[in-house]
């Protein structure tokens, strides 16, 4: 008897401990048939045009007293090949701790600027926004970091969040030995967000050792109003490369307009300055970008959508679609003062 009832105490014992933690798996499967030219014109069926397909875990434990232990780990999925990224778990590998103080997580995550990119109900960071074609830091090199620590304040107000962050860069430097060599990819970034009564708001920014002696800053707002039947929003991305003499520039306006319930049209206009951070003035680096999306609703995690984009380059520009590069596919580029455009109808579904 007096076993049965050590047993029984074990068993709740650890039904109590499972309750207190759980372990989510999660992802997104987005495909699309595309039609994309550049130097010359490529059709395929490509992944990724509307949302990033990815498979994740994500878990909280209960440690008592108000606080959780946290974790996620995603991986980057290409449904048109079934490959992953070089690194499996490319898109996010953190842990951390929250409570009243607010969130600690260790790890690879979004940086402070690609945060606020990413975030599809905002801006869009996919390969038919512009802050992706034009190669901006909150698009492309500074998407995410590692080697990260970031710190979630908590919230004061409703509506407001903002992060700190810094990044170590640990092993990164491909020069060793170079004075401040052990700092190269190391990174410190700031943002805040408030969102409330139809308003919301933004700014992100990140200073990131490039090399010894250059460093790049990036600064990315928005601002945006929802009016009921539209929301309008406006954004500014600012990008400096120590050295260069050119800094490159967004500015972009993006309206949504919900048709019922089920469908959304989404319509934006941005011009891209001096993307290319040549060291000399090349008086001619410059792009308008004309974007179109519209996303059908089938389910709660299933959506049709189709995607319009053109890039219209000035002379010195070559700003395009990944895999229209005449002599090498997976390069983006365009020959100077011609357009580039893309067009897709695709499939995404979330679980």
């Amino acid at each position: 008897m007096k076993k049965t009832l050590l047993a029984l105490a074990a068993v709740a014992a650890s039904s109590a401990a499972f309750a207190q933690s759980s372990v989510t798996l999660y992802g997104v499967v987005d495909a699309s048939l595309e039609s994309v030219k550049g130097d010359k014109t490529v059709t395929r069926v490509s992944s990724d045009n509307l949302a990033s397909s990815r498979l994740g875990f994500k878990g909280s434990e209960d440690l008592g007293g108000g606080m959780k232990a946290n974790f996620v780990l995603e991986a980057a999925l290409a449904v048109d090949t079934g490959e992953t990224k070089p690194r499996f778990f490319d898109r996010a590998a953190w842990v951390g701790v929250s409570g009243g103080f607010g969130e600690l997580r260790f790890g690879r995550q979004d940086s402070a600027i690609g945060l606020l990119a990413g975030n599809t109900s905002i801006l869009g960071a996919q390969a038919y926004d512009d802050l992706k074609i034009a190669k901006t830091f909150s698009g492309d090199a500074y998407r995410r970091v590692d080697n990260s620590i970031t710190y979630v304040l908590p919230k004061f107000v409703d509506g407001l969040s903002a992060q700190a962050q810094y990044s170590t860069a640990a092993g990164s430097s491909s020069t060793p030995g170079a004075e401040n060599a052990d700092k190269i990819g190391s990174n410190y970034g700031v943002n805040v967000q408030y969102a409330a009564s139809g308003f919301s708001a933004g700014l992100g920014y990140i200073q990131a050792k490039r090399s010894t002696t250059v460093d790049d800053t990036g600064l990315l707002a928005y601002l945006g109003y929802d009016f009921g039947v539209a929301k309008l929003t406006g954004y500014f991305e600012q990008d400096k490369r120590d050295g260069a003499a050119e800094k490159l520039q967004v500015v972009g306006g993006r309206l949504d307009v919900p048709f019922g319930k089920d469908f959304k049209l989404q319509a934006s206009y941005s011009q891209v300055k001096d993307h290319s951070f040549s060291a000399v003035d090349t008086n001619g680096d410059d792009a308008k970008i004309v974007a179109l999306k519209g996303v059908y609703t089938l389910s709660k995690r299933t959506s049709v959508y189709a995607l319009f984009t053109n890039v219209k380059n000035d002379k010195g520009s070559t700003l395009g679609f990944a895999g229209t590069h005449a002599t090498d596919p997976k390069k983006a580029l365009t020959a100077g003062d011609k357009s580039a455009r893309g067009f897709a109808i695709g499939l995404s579904h979330k679980f």
